[in-house]
């Protein structure tokens, strides 16, 4: 077999291993592709692009929708392994959007903090990653935030308010450190 022939059988089944793994996919584009075996969980509406590339090698990617949730991930974004995604109400990834390993999406914080109450889960406010957004290796990105077009976030962030088009934020909680 030849290095042209060997590369397009990985590529096809990586393809294949998308139609399976994703099979719970609301809509699923016919060119995603898949490395390794992604835990996915859709109780609610996951949209998967065109060109969409997931890895979940080294360690699982997770994608999970509750119920009445809505996923969202635009064209030829691509996620990293080891990142967990949770969506109950809505979390938006925009087209081209690069998120590395270990990253954490969600869009509630699961628990209260007053401590009588902390067994109650609070309301769920959007993630949303506009077009071409990166995000670098470990980064959280909390409830109610929207991070701006063409943007990057540095490794080990934790992004807790609006980051603005065009910028680099960095830092925990993660401040705009320069324009771009």
């Amino acid at each position: 077999m030849t290095d042209l022939a060997g590369y397009i059988l990985l590529k096809v089944s990586d393809v294949t291993r998308a139609q399976w793994a994703l099979r719970s996919a609301t809509s699923l584009a016919r060119t995603v592709r898949v490395k390794g075996r992604p835990k996915v969980q859709n109780e609610g509406t996951l949209i998967i692009g065109d060109r969409v590339k997931l890895v979940s090698t080294v360690a699982a990617l997770e994608l999970a929708v509750g119920l009445g949730g809505k996923l969202e991930i635009g064209d030829r974004s691509f996620i990293n392994y080891g990142t967990a995604i949770s969506a109950l109400s809505s979390v938006q990834i925009g087209p081209r959007c690069l998120i590395g390993t270990y990253c954490l999406i969600m869009d509630n914080a699961f628990h209260r903090l007053e401590p009588d109450r902390r067994m109650e889960r609070p309301e769920s406010g959007p993630a949303v990653l506009e077009e071409n957004v990166w995000l670098g290796a470990r980064v959280i990105v909390m409830a109610g935030v929207t991070i701006g077009a063409d943007s990057a976030v540095g490794a080990g962030s934790v992004v807790t308010r609006d980051v603005s088009p065009g910028s680099v934020a960095a830092g925990v909680p993660a401040r705009v450190v320069r324009d771009l």
